[in-house]
This record gives structure tokens, C-alpha cells and sequence, in this order.
């Protein structure tokens, strides 16, 4: 304000003809008059804005601070909502900055010096890109339409929260920005859905149609395409890249029509845009269809026969002292392979312990590169995870000591405990625990099981370093519950288990003769809605000679 002050003072003392000869002529004089109403009028707009600006900052103040009270009273349950967990990437990556600029009109000290010292904790555009594209990944798993996410209808949801037709634009254009048109045509399409129903927002209607009409031609739709791209053009008939599309869209039509020999077109579908409108690209995962299914609790295997094989039982590790007294409850989850589930296998507090030491610790999680053998990040494996030692806690000790009873495995050789933590739609597609030798194709199995396996990459030398030998089994403790989403499956025998806080699931990798079981082929299903907590213990070859010796044959 002070600075438009004095440049206004400054207009008036030197844009002015020389002051001795202001008075003599009152006409002159009248000219400032006019001069000074434009002024005035400048000043009640600046004004105005500064007003303006002023209302819009106590706004966002207001909504901010009514969703944080929410927030902050339970912060992984209220994250536990992977659209709350998307618009907190969103908002801290691209509408705090907003409002950075518009305060930094007139700046703040306080505000910019608040905004400095927090900025290096804030998430960047990547953080913003993979948490829209974990709602895209949701979306696909779990067959949920863009409607569902913006009005917030997902299940086992205990807060509230919605998309706007802004956020929903948003949503669109960045799979448009990565050539990806299938959800640029799910998104595009409900944001210009709550356009319709009378929603406001910043982004012109113009903007969605053609993001849409463009991205519906791609998926092949020329008809829809010609129908969007006109209500384009008739609410802004100047756009020129419209109607250029447009011209271009009729021929390749007219062509198509000559080619087949019809003389009128189809009329464009009239029926609104849904999930199984457009075929999804096919991607690089053999198994995807298999393994979504399971993640919706589709195709599980489980016949009456099998289940007449499953049991429960007392496990007491060969009457070892520690599980006398108390003996490990055991479940059969699965019969070949044998999968077991353990009940009880860590205490509340146990798990308190284990996540407050971990959390500082929580770094993205990495997969081993089959070429070089360094850990890398991947887009396939969302998490967060943290490794403990025995000496870290006496609670980490003692739960690899009961690792230990239980299986009847040594964990002397074994990795250290594993501690992951799966964020919005975390996940950890198709994979095998163990490294893989060149398959050996005269083992007995299945051809379309043997083709499959054909095209894994081998990664024989994956724990070479460690000189203790290949992951001879898995032992992964559940320490939360999720609302929905998260499960284990193993596409190959078609298996699912859910997540149980405090429970554990074993499992071998390797047959007896040191071959790799690839039936174990597995992964961690995105979580829908809740915070997936897990702890992983890998036991490892090397120390098993006695305590699961072994045999010739591929059995169990």
C-alpha cells in the first residue's frame, strides 16, 4: 500500500507541468481534476484487491484450519483416505505456492519467513504426480469410477472428501501429460460432469472439452470425438486448434466410411463415459488381470476340496521351552504351497514399539535391479521401509528369537527385520522373495506355467554378497488392520490373504532341493483405504542344513 502511495504522490509532482503555472489557467487546473478521479478510482481498485486478497487469504485460513482440527486429531486415519492423502500432495505442492504469490504481492514477513523455514518438509510435483497416480492405480484394482473417488464413495471411509471439478481437471491432464488418454477421458469426463451439474470452478469448460474430445479420439472414438470437439466450438467458436480437429476428425470419419463402404456414420454414443466405455492398455505385467481380480477378492481358488485340506493347530516348535507354556496358534491358509497364518504373533505393544522405532528411520523402499544387482527405487513397489537390528530394541530381539522358535529356522543368517509402511495406494506388484537362477525347463510343470515363468529375468547373484545363500522362506507379521485393500495374493495358485493386525504368514520359497518354488510369485495389493503396517523376515539358506534338510525331488 505504501509503496502505490508514493508512486501516485511521485505521478502527481512530476508528470505535472511546472507548478508556477499550474494556477494561472484554470483549465489546466480542471485537467487534474479528471487526473485525480482516475487516481482515486486506481486506489479504490487497489484497494478493492488488497481487500479482495485479504478475503481470499481469511478463506483459505478458515478452511484450513477446520480441516486440520479434523486432521490432526487422527492423522493416519484421516491419510488413511487415499483422496485426503492426494489433495494434502496437492495442496502443499500447488495451492500453498498460490497463495505464497499472492501474499508475496504485498509481503508478509512472517508468512514468507513461516513459508521458508516449512518449504524444505513440503512434497514437491513428483510427490503431487505419484499420489494422483496412485488414485489412478486404485481406480483400475478395485474397478472404482472417477465419480466414486470425487464424491468420496470408497469403503470402510471414516472421513469425508471430495473432488472438485478442478481437481478432477487436474487429475485428467496429468495422465494426458503422460500419453496416458484412458484416464485423461475418466477424469476429463467428470470434471466436465460436475461442470454440468452446476459446479464452479476456475477451469474454463472449454479447457475440458478439449483435453477430452482429444483424448477420446485417441482411445478411437471419432464420433464422440466430432460430437465433443462441436460443443467445443460452440461455446468458443474462435478456438482455432478446435476447429482445425474438427476438419481433421470428419476426414479421417469420411475415410473410414469409404473404406468400409457405409454412406452415413454412426450416430455418437450418448451414453456417459464409464470405466468399460474404452479398453484399458494393456502394460508390461503378464499377470495383471489375475492379480487385480484376487485384489478384489475375485478368483481365489479356494474349492471345498482344498479347504477340507486346511487346519488349525498348536504349534510348540518341537516342545521348545519358550512355547510351552504358551504354545504359537497356527492356521493353514493354503495347501500347495503350504501357507500358514500364525495367531497372535505380536502384542499391541510390541507393535507400538516396533513402528516408534522405525518411523524415524522410513525411507523409500527399493527392489533389487536384475542387471546390476544395486537397489533402486521403482514405480511398482510404493513404500516405505525401515531395517532393525536385534540391537536396536529388546522387543526386535525378542521377536526374532520367536521367529526363530516358531519356524524352527536359525535367523542368524537371516536379513534384519524389514519394517514397511505402505502410503496412498502403496503397493508391491507381482514378485518373487527369492533369486532366480536360469530356469531349468525340464522341470514338471504346466507349458502355459513354464511360458510365463520363461520370461522372468533371472537374478541369480541378488544376495551374493550376503554368503549365506538364497531366501529359503518368508515370515511377514501383519501389525494393522486396513479398511479395505492390501491384501497378499499369489496369482499363480489363485490365494489371497488379508491382513490381520498382530497375525503373521509364513511360507517356503525354495523345495528342498534348493530349486525355486515359483508358485510363490506374490504381491502386496494396493491399499485402498487404511495405513498397511508390515514387518518382513527373510530367512536365508545358509544355518538350515539340519533344521530343514535337504531332498532331491520338487516337493514342498
Amino acid at each position: 500500500m505504501a509503496a502505490f502511495l508514493v508512486f501516485l504522490l511521485s505521478t502527481l509532482c512530476f508528470s505535472s507541468p511546472t507548478r508556477a503555472e499550474i494556477f494561472t489557467s484554470i483549465g489546466q487546473m480542471t485537467n487534474l481534476i479528471f487526473t485525480e478521479r482516475e487516481l482515486v478510482q486506481s486506489l479504490k481498485e487497489y484497494i478493492q484487491a488488497e481487500e479482495l486478497k485479504l478475503e481470499t487469504v481469511r478463506s483459505w485460513a478458515n478452511k484450513l484450519d477446520k480441516l486440520t482440527r479434523t486432521s490432526t486429531s487422527d492423522p493416519e486415519g484421516f491419510l488413511a483416505h487415499p483422496v485426503n492423502a492426494y489433495k494434502l500432495m496437492k495442496r502443499l505442492n500447488t495451492e500453498w505456492s498460490e497463495l505464497e504469490s499472492l501474499v508475496l504481492q504485498d509481503p508478509s514477513d512472517g508468512f514468507i519467513s513461516n513459508m521458508s523455514v516449512h518449504r524444505q518438509y513440503f512434497p514437491d510435483e513428483e510427490d503431487e504426480k505419484g499420489a494422483a497416480k496412485a488414485l489412478l492405480r486404485l481406480q483400475d484394482t478395485y474397478k472404482l469410477d472417477a465419480e466414486s473417488f470425487s464424491k468420496g464413495k470408497l469403503p470402510g471411509v471414516r472421513y469425508n472428501a471430495l473432488l472438485t471439478v478442478d481437481d478432477c481437471f487436474d487429475m485428467g491432464k496429468m495422465a494426458y501429460n503422460d500419453n496416458d488418454y484412458y484416464h485423461s477421458v475418466l477424469w476429463m469426463q467428470q470434471a466436465l460432469r460436475q461442470m454440468d451439474s452446476g459446479e464452479e470452478a476456475k477451469t474454463p469448460k472449454a479447457d475440458v472439452l478439449d483435453y477430452l474430445s482429444y483424448s477420446v479420439y485417441q482411445m478411437g472414438d471419432l464420433p464422440r470425438a466430432i460430437e465433443l470437439t462441436r460443443r467445443l466450438l460452440a461455446i468458443e467458436p474462435s478456438h482455432q486448434r478446435a476447429g482445425g480437429n474438427l476438419r481433421y476428425f470428419e476426414r479421417l470419419l469420411s475415410k473410414e466410411l469409404q473404406d468400409s463402404g457405409q454412406t452415413q456414420p454412426e450416430p455418437a454414443d450418448e451414453r456417459p463415459i464409464q470405466l468399460d466405455t474404452y479398453q484399458r492398455p494393456k502394460d508390461y505385467l503378464p499377470e495383471r488381470e489375475a492379480y487385480e481380480a484376487l485384489c478384489r477378492g475375485e478368483g481365489v481358488k479356494m474349492t471345498p476340496k482344498r479347504q477340507s485340506r486346511l487346519f488349525c493347530r498348536y504349534r510348540d516348535g518341537n516342545r521348545n521351552p519358550r512355547l510351552l507354556l504358551k504354545p504359537m496358534k497356527e492356521e493353514d491358509e493354503w495347501d500347495s504351497p503350504h501357507i500358514v497364518r500364525f495367531l497372535e504373533a505380536l502384542s499391541d505393544e510390541e507393535i507400538l514399539k516396533i513402528k516408534e522405532i522405525a518411523t524415524p528411520k522410513l525411507a523409500r523402499a527399493t527392489v533389487r535391479d536384475p542387471k546390476t544387482g544395486v537397489l533402486t527405487v521403482a514405480h511398482y513397489r510404493v513404500s516405505k521401509s525401515a531395517w532393525l537390528e536385534g540391537e536396536d530394541d529388546p522387543v526386535i530381539a525378542r521377536v526374532n528369537q520367536r521367529i526363530e522358535d516358531i519356524t524352527g529356522l536359525t535367523v542368524d543368517t537371516a536379513e534384519l527385520l524389514q519394517v514397511a509402511n505402505y502410503g496412498v495406494g502403496g503397493q508391491y506388484e507381482p514378485h518373487f522373495d527369492f533369486s532366480r537362477r536360469p530356469f531349468d525347463s525340464n522341470l514338471k510343470v504346466d507349458g502355459n506355467r513354464l511360458a510365463t515363468y520363461l520370461n522372468y529375468k533371472d537374478e541369480p547373484d541378488a544376495f551374493k554378497s550376503l554368503g549365506t545363500g538364497n531366501r529359503v522362506a518368508t515370515f511377514l507379521n501383519y501389525m494393522s488392520d486396513v479398511e479395505a485393500g492390501g491384501a497378499t495374493v499369489f496369482p499363480d495358485f489363485g490365494a489371497a490373504v488379508w491382513p490381520r493386525k498382530g497375525t503373521a504368514v509364513f511360507w517356503y520359497n525354495l523345495f528342498r532341493s534348493g530349486e525355486g518354488d515359483y508358485r510363490t510369485r506374490h504381491a502386496a495389493c494396493p491399499v485402498l483405504v487404511g495405513s498397511k503396517w508390515v514387518s518382513n523376515k527373510w530367512i536365508h539358506e545358509r544355518g538350515q542344513e539340519f533344521r530343514r534338510p535337504c531332498g532331491l525331488t520338487e516337493v514342498d
